[in-house]
């Protein structure tokens, strides 16, 4: 389990990292115990992105070639169609019958899928998730069906968990991955994934297919909210703090589970737009911008990797044996499982057309790489893969690679010795502690776009208007993946949980508020009305944004606000008003032409089932906003780049064309932090280090949290270079007048790119350094 970290200079002492208590941790999980996440003032006042990423890079327990010799004998005492078998994944109502809450195990579907095809693995819900009682009695009866075969092989069970144990009724959710890359905190993101994967466990479930390391550069990409935003610096190391929360220091531990990363890779850059739809990447700016998140997480240890379920530059991800064998397994080092994506090998044939028939689909996935299908639901792989290799046209050892690789998974996470490990768990689903966690990073990921004139903190005695479509739903607040697949099933949602509504009427009293909904998503309600309460409100809370969307349902052509959400805004922000917009989306949505009569505007993502509470929080200064813009949020549709761009012509004299609405990293405080005396001092000779320091103030009345950023850019080079690249960062608590001095620490990767042979070059030149509106420059030799 990784630490934090961070170097400090002379003017404020600091902590120690605390060994001892990742000691104690350690022990209680091994005697069978529980953690509670820390509580919110025991959160560590600087968190330094370098140093948390390398105590995290290490690879968890046990290591498979431990159980080799096991993994052998097995597999020389399984059959053809054994084999194969373990190869195949089944979605769930190939064993069930019923939806929602009334599924149940069919056991003469079960029998055939487990009992006579041998069925490695099984996924997903019938709609809804389940409570974990009845995740036990589903996940029971598979394993008790497994253990009555010849050889008793357990069955793997996978879910999505993506922002908690979303499909785990009663477990807790935090925002979504962007709106957990906007806290800039990594520890956050370790100690959700940690309460993620326990409450996951806890359920008998040992495997996610989560995170999502795609990098999330295509703003109308319907899975944007499921990204750790736009860079990859940020996205490396808020993945590798979720793999290590999900995997821990032992999967086999019954509070951890496998983590898979997907979808490897290039499937989050369409050049629609659209889901699953194609991608135009040359090897060079994969290769910088996309592999990288990737490679940090492999080596920090990953279990699975989940393929692409598109294409990149004309071939297909279940297709391509280059990206899948020589650079994942050659160049990346990666030893576990390769799963395919849903029924991606049959789109072989009729979406991408590179097979004839779904034979030859896979025989083609299976030698480019992909070790389980994810049918789901037939048993056309196994029936075919037999053939193929009856037939000579599938070697019997590409068989064995792929059989041993997941029996080893199985190995790994405990699942012989105990196939339902981690139903007795002493985690609690939904405990005060986790809410809190939830909620703490809630708070830390809502960004303070706009403040105009101190508008917020709004005073606890003001009369507000609520109003706009989502002010009064759960469901905008968690988005997809949250109770089902589109997370839009209001009725699934838990009922003891606070609406942006109601979180203000709790926190200002009901008699302060009035609420008029005043328009529905993409529909005009009675904006008139709200129009009319905004003349006599102090000021008026504006709720707008998305309604909840999953993978292809949330294709768009267009990233400007619906219509209808525009006109609200219009209509009562002529009352001349304070407006604080308050957006819950999963990606940029055009605000450009209300932006200007918005008083206020905070970006909230999708901040979870406690983010109504936080919403409330910082609009009435109980919170200091302190989250950071993880995207560059565009000012026109047609018009979508982001901050590591190159240079454009005519932006030495910026156009508007060429300004985003609101900056990548940006974000403002209720307090004012300064930054002064930047230093950038080159160390040594050979592979030598650049030391940056610099100190930081809290000039303002009360305490806040800053991100220090630190980008880096060499001025000129063989490949043209962009204006930045984020190359650190560190989060640090300061007291009113109090100031730290914070260092960094280069080292010659940092200053390397993909040179024009697709190779990773240093190359010597003058290098600018930028941190907090400060730049010093150096010169590399």
């Amino acid at each position: 389990m990784g630490g934090w970290m961070y170097h400090a200079g002379q003017e404020t002492p600091v902590p120690k990292p605390r060994f001892v208590l990742y000691i104690i941790v350690i022990l209680v999980l091994l005697a069978g115990g529980s953690i509670s996440p820390m509580a919110a003032d025991d959160t560590p006042s600087v968190v330094d992105s370098q140093s948390f990423l390398l105590a995290n890079m290490k690879p968890a327990g046990p290591d498979g070639k431990t159980f080799a010799p096991a993994v052998e004998k097995l597999l020389g005492q399984m059959t053809l169609k054994e084999k194969i078998g373990q190869m195949t994944q089944l979605e769930i109502g190939m064993v069930t019958d019923g939806v929602d809450q009334g599924i149940h195990i069919n056991p003469e579907k079960l029998h055939k899928a487990v009992g006579e095809y041998g069925a490695g693995a099984i996924l997903n819900v019938k709609d809804e998730g389940l409570s974990p009682q009845h995740w036990h009695e589903i996940i029971g009866a598979i394993q008790a069906e497994a253990k009555k075969s010849r050889l008793q092989i357990p069955v793997l069970y996978g879910i999505d968990t993506i922002h908690g144990p979303n499909y785990v009724m009663g477990g807790t959710l935090f925002p979504q991955p962007l709106g957990m890359a906007a806290t800039w905190n990594p520890e956050l993101m370790l100690r959700g994934s940690q309460i993620a994967a326990g409450e996951t466990r806890k359920a008998a479930i040992p495997w996610t297919f989560s995170p999502v390391l795609d990098s999330g550069r295509q703003a109308l990409w319907p899975r944007l909210f499921e990204t750790l935003g736009e860079d990859t610096y940020l996205g490396t190391v808020m993945g590798v703090a979720t793999v290590r929360g999900y995997e821990g220091t032992d999967i086999s531990n019954p509070f951890h589970v496998a983590s898979c990363l997907k979808h490897y890779i290039g499937y989050s850059y369409p050049k629609t737009g659209g889901d699953r739809s194609p991608a135009e990447i040359p090897e060079a700016v994969l290769r910088e911008y996309f592999l990288p998140q990737f490679a940090a997480a492999v080596k920090a240890g990953a279990a699975t990797v989940m393929v692409n379920s598109s294409e990149v530059n004309g071939i297909p991800g279940h297709a391509n044996g280059y990206l899948l064998k020589t650079v994942l397994r050659d160049e990346l080092g990666f030893q576990g499982v390769v799963d395919s994506d849903w029924m991606d090998i049959k789109k072989l044939v009729f979406i991408h057309h590179v097979a004839a028939d779904e034979k030859e689909a896979t025989r083609i996935s299976v030698m480019a790489g992909v070790d389980m299908s994810m049918v789901p639901s037939d048993y056309s792989f196994s029936d075919l893969l037999l053939q193929l290799v009856q037939e000579g046209k599938v070697p019997v050892s590409r068989i064995d690679e792929a059989v041993r690789r997941i029996l080893t998974l199985k190995y790994r996470l405990g699942l012989f010795d105990d196939p339902m490990r981690g139903e007795d768990n002493k985690v609690v689903e939904g405990s005060p502690e986790s809410r809190q966690a939830a909620r703490d990073a809630a708070g830390e990921s809502i960004t303070l776009l706009k403040n105009e004139n101190h508008v917020l903190p709004l005073a606890k005695t003001a009369h507000v208007l609520v109003t706009g479509p989502d002010a009064d739903s759960l469901i905008p607040l968690d988005n997809g993946w949250s109770y089902t697949w589109q997370g839009n099933k209001a009725s699934a949602y838990p009922k003891d949980y606070a609406t942006i509504l109601a979180a203000i009427q709790k926190k200002i009293g009901a008699g302060n508020v009035t609420y008029v909904q005043g328009a529905e998503f993409d529909k005009e309600q009675d904006s008139d009305k709200a129009a009319a309460a905004a003349a006599s409100a102090d000021a008026v809370v504006l709720c707008l944004g998305e309604w909840a969307y999953a993978e292809t349902p949330g294709n768009i052509h267009d990233l400007m606000l619906p219509e209808a959400q525009l006109r609200l805004a219009e209509k009562v922000m002529a009352a001349k008003k304070p407006v604080i917009l308050v957006l819950t989306e999963g990606r940029p949505r055009i605000v450009r032409p209300i932006v200007e009569g918005a008083g206020a505007v905070l970006m909230a993502y999708n901040p979870g089932n406690e983010g109504g509470e936080a919403i409330a929080d910082i609009l009435f200064g109980d919170v200091n906003p302190s989250g950071k813009l993880p995207i560059t949020y565009p000012r026109w549709s047609d018009r979508l780049f982001t901050y590591d761009h190159k240079l454009f012509e005519g932006e030495e004299l910026p156009q508007p064309m060429e300004v985003p609405q609101f900056e990548f990293g940006s974000g403002l405080s209720y307090t004012k932090f300064s930054y002064s005396d930047l230093q950038v001092t080159p160390m040594g000779s050979g592979d030598r280090k650049i030391q940056v320091s610099v100190s930081v103030k809290n000039d303002g009345e009360r305490a806040g949290k800053e991100v220090v950023q630190l980008y880096l850019n060499e001025r000129y080079a063989s490949v043209s270079p962009p204006l930045k690249r984020l190359k650190r960062f560190a989060k640090i608590l300061l007291q009113p007048g109090e100031s730290h001095r914070v260092a960094f620490e280069l080292n010659r990767e940092d200053l390397s790119f993909i040179g024009a042979e697709n190779q990773r070059v240093v190359e010597p030149g003058m290098f600018d350094v930028r941190v907090g509106g400060l730049l010093q420059s150096f010169q590399w030799q």
